[in-house]
């Protein structure tokens, strides 16, 4: 009886034993499908980095049909990788997104145009068909466009905006004179569709005077009265940041990392090796903590649109160094 006892009791202080270091789970919300431009944090669960801050990360691919705003609205998810513009925009609709770290120091964003449309600078938009991406993507794009003094619907000396899906296929058919694409992605289709860069005329954001900011980490301003989640957030941030200076150290191997938990099948190395050597150069530079002169620059853009502005007035409280003060110390 003594023995069948002491086994209970060992077994019992063993239960309580694993309940009391469980890790924490967290949720993380992708602003797109599994690839390089989420390599931190594909490399940070993948090389255990999560596990030692004692946490269990679940992360969701989005896709073409998922708002990341939606998800962290509906308590779908923890935390969410999203742009600025569409969360300010978020924010300034209700839901009290926070930018709580910004491991994307740069944006990544261009509108790319055919030289045989006849586009050569900006003032050549005018009368074309430019593909745009929306479902919050838009915003830059408008600003820009406003910024410009051109206007979008369709009206003589202004340009027309092709609903883009996630995609190259206006460009290449002849549909739009430009497109919406990223350094690390969408332009690099374009050329492996077999067009070259002397065939293209590039206009980054970043020249353009009219960057925001991009893959921010968000969360809901209500939750970080939580003691216990501010604790979660900062263990989580510092593991993701250890996960992204890997990456941009190692982008071959992060790419590969990437490549192991793409469940589509539809990735292939060399893109995502060519994607991730592109992202590293928009989070070089940065720690993770969010710079504050970047976020007033987004928010001037996005001010900038003259009567319909992305936002109507500057945001307050839309982000905080709460998190990233503690995390990266």
């Amino acid at each position: 009886m003594k023995t069948f006892s002491t086994v209970i009791a060992a077994t019992a202080m063993g239960v309580w034993g694993s309940i009391a270091q469980a890790a924490d789970d967290v949720t993380l919300q992708l602003k797109w499908v599994t690839q390089a431009q989420f390599a931190g944090y594909y490399v940070a669960l993948d090389k255990g980095f999560y596990s030692e801050e004692d946490l269990n990360v679940t992360i969701k691919p989005g896709g073409p049909d998922i708002a990341p705003t939606q998800v962290l609205a509906g308590g779908g998810a923890d935390v969410t990788v999203d742009w600025m513009p569409s969360a300010l925009a978020a924010r300034e609709k209700g839901l009290p997104m926070v930018n709580i770290a910004q491991p994307f120091k740069s944006s990544g964003m261009m509108l790319t145009c055919r030289k045989d449309a006849g586009i050569k600078t900006t003032a050549d938009f005018a009368d074309k068909t430019l593909g745009v991406w929306f479902f919050g993507n838009e915003f830059p794009f408008l600003s820009w466009m406003s910024k410009l003094g051109m206007a979008t619907d369709g009206s003589a000396g202004g340009v027309t905006v092709l609903k883009q899906g996630f995609n190259v296929d206006p460009i290449l058919q002849g549909q739009a004179a430009c497109v919406s694409t990223m350094t690390y992605n969408e332009y690099w289709q374009i050329i492996d569709a077999g067009l070259t860069p002397d065939d293209l005329q590039v206009f980054k954001y970043e020249d353009q005077g009219v960057a925001t900011l991009e893959d921010g980490l968000y969360v809901l301003e209500d939750n970080l009265t939580d003691a216990a989640f501010e604790d979660k957030m900062v263990r989580f941030v510092r593991a993701s940041m250890k996960g992204w200076k890997y990456a941009e150290a190692n982008p071959d191997e992060a790419a590969d990392i990437v490549l192991e938990n793409d469940g589509s099948g539809a990735q292939t190395e060399k893109h995502q090796r060519r994607m991730m050597r592109e992202v590293a150069k928009l989070t070089a530079g940065g720690n993770g903590a969010l710079v504050e002169a970047d976020y007033e620059r987004t928010v001037a853009s996005l001010l900038s649109g003259g009567d319909d502005p992305v936002i109507s007035m500057a945001p307050i409280g839309a982000w905080t160094h709460q998190i990233t003060d503690k995390a990266l110390k």
